[in-house]
């Protein structure tokens, strides 16, 4: 870690009264936009962050542009940033400002949650833009950055506050995070100014790489200035999984294997690899989902109750339960793990080609595109129960589910009745319907004893009036305001690689599958269903 500096205190860029001045107007907007909307209100996040500067690496790429961006503007426009705020972005093509911006305003009015763009709005966020060109290897480069935000903070009372967001190849991260420390970009400064690293998954390819990696991050910044990005836990139906678990009664008492019979996790997507074959080819189901979005999940519908809802006390618990998934030898990876490749088929009424023909793909790709797998936690409120996970592209529909199966009650008195009910289940849709659904037994008005199952649903759209914000939204926004609990730890990272690299080793001395093993728009390969079905249970239909 690089010694800290103590710079002279910037130059306040407002007085005192200015201040007040900007922070009543964006309370006043606040309180427009409540009254418009009554439902609305008790719903917003009264806590805006501090002034800073959000330094984007990787601007002109098509993450910035599909996420970041837009979910800026959308923190911009519903008053959650500062006035005090500033976007530098920084990447290697030539643009000015004025040509970064109009780029910038084009992916917003694309890809927003919300359109069409608030062109006031938009007005005002876009005045807090620069472009700076730079190789990420440039060393005066780098003083010239460091120069720029300094004068940003004179200019616009930042007061040092800076979040680095690293929006580019996983290769390039030690590079950038190594020139933020030789500038001094890293440093923070005593009495204030905060300095912050989001960086994006994957977070290596295995233990090892991952290891290496936090080795890296650790020369130069501590462990509470390093935010690993994984957006599947910004997602609101993900969030509320810990309300839901800890903040009803009725629920945590048969949260454990005396009543739950097994828990599924399904993340399908309808897309295929949209021309980043290379990428793919690199990382596979396993690393691009199995090892971070699946595994994240688990540990959230499986951790004990933690003792606050501070980072460290909720990742401490999620680590204890990846720490208790014992690593698979090749036997149990023949066993319990299914990998498949999809093949040509129709996704919702459209032909398409399969994984071996898409741009950038080796014809005789042995790169899994789905992978399903049974895994165990061994402890005292988890043993025995199975956890099936699948994750696939080119799969019939986009879907994200948890799905708790409770067990069969232990007297089936409705055995002979009409339609004897299946067992109770619980399920979290992640995506796109973000809700709630418990179906339990129920008998049909009339006569007779006729028993149906029924499903009580509960629907975010419908109950509140108010959109779901995007993942990139809120981690953005816990970012800046320094909240780290839906972000991964360097240990927790290292957890969940030593859970898939047997796995990864495991194929590679294994002979591949009869690639394709699955054709687009299906449920994935046979294997998978003969996975659990083995078990004498089958993959719920969503």
């Amino acid at each position: 870690m690089s010694p800290a500096r103590v710079p002279s205190p910037p130059t306040p860029a407002r007085t005192a009264r200015q201040l007040r001045e900007a922070t009543g107007a964006a309370r006043g907007r606040r309180r427009s936009e409540g009254d418009l909307n009554p439902l609305r209100q008790g719903l917003r996040l009264e806590r805006v962050p501090d002034p800073c500067a959000f330094v984007l690496f990787g601007a002109t790429g098509d993450l910035a542009h599909r996420k970041v961006i837009p979910a800026i503007y959308q923190l911009w426009r519903t008053n959650l940033l500062p006035a005090e705020f500033s976007l530098v972005a920084v990447a290697r093509r030539p643009y000015s400002d004025e040509a970064f911006v109009a780029e910038a305003r084009d992916s917003v009015a694309k890809y927003s949650r919300v359109l069409p763009i608030d062109e006031a709005a938009w007005a005002e966020l876009a005045k807090r833009i620069t472009y700076q060109q730079l190789d990420f290897g440039d060393d005066p480069g780098f003083d010239r950055l460091a120069k720029r935000l300094d004068e940003l903070d004179t200019q616009r009372g930042s007061a040092g506050n800076r979040l680095f967001y690293l929006a580019t190849q996983p290769s390039q991260v030690t590079e950038i995070v190594q020139q933020l420390g030789r500038a001094g970009l890293d440093h923070e400064l005593r009495g204030g100014g905060w300095r912050r690293v989001v960086i994006e998954k994957p977070f290596g390819r295995d233990y090892e790489s991952a290891r290496h990696l936090n080795h890296e991050l650790a020369k130069v910044l501590r462990e509470s200035q390093v935010y690993r990005i994984d957006h599947y836990l910004g997602k609101e139906t993900v969030r509320n999984l810990l309300v839901f678990r800890f903040g009803n009664g009725i629920f945590e008492p048969v949260w454990n294997r005396s009543y739950v019979d097994h828990v599924q996790i399904t993340v399908a997507e309808s897309i295929g690899v949209e021309n980043r074959g290379s990428f793919y080819e690199e990382t596979g189901a396993s690393r691009d989902i199995l090892q971070n979005h699946l595994l994240q999940l688990l540990t959230l519908v499986a951790m004990e109750p933690p003792s606050s809802f501070q980072a460290d006390a909720l990742r401490d618990q999620k680590l204890q339960v990846l720490r208790a998934i014992a690593a698979p030898d090749l036997e149990q990876v023949r066993r319990n793990v299914v990998r498949g490749q999809y093949g040509p088929g129709w996704v919702e009424g459209e032909a398409v080609a399969g994984y071996r023909q898409e741009p950038e793909v080796d014809p005789e790709s042995e790169t899994e595109t789905y992978v399903a797998g049974c895994f165990q936690i061994d402890d005292w409120r988890w043993s025995g129960v199975p956890f099936y996970l699948r994750a696939g592209k080119r799969l019939p529909k986009r879907a994200t589910e948890i799905a708790i199966q409770f067990k069969e009650v232990p007297l089936r008195l409705f055995r002979e009745s009409t339609g004897d009910p299946a067992p109770n289940v619980l399920a979290m849709r992640i995506q796109p319907d973000e809700g709630i659904m418990l179906r339990f037994a129920a008998k049909v008005p009339g006569l007779g004893l006729d028993v149906r199952t029924v499903n009580m649903d509960f629907g975010y759209d419908t109950s509140f009036a108010v959109d779901s914000p995007d993942a990139y939204e809120t981690l953005i926004l816990d970012a800046l305001l320094g909240d780290a609990s839906l972000f991964t730890r360097a240990d927790e990272v290292e957890a969940a690689w030593s859970v898939v690299t047997p796995i990864d080793a495991a194929w590679a001395s294994m002979p591949a599958p009869h690639f394709p093993d699955y054709a687009a728009g299906t449920w994935g390969p046979e294997a998978a269903d003969e996975l659990i079905e083995r078990d004498g249970r089958r993959w719920r239909r969503i």
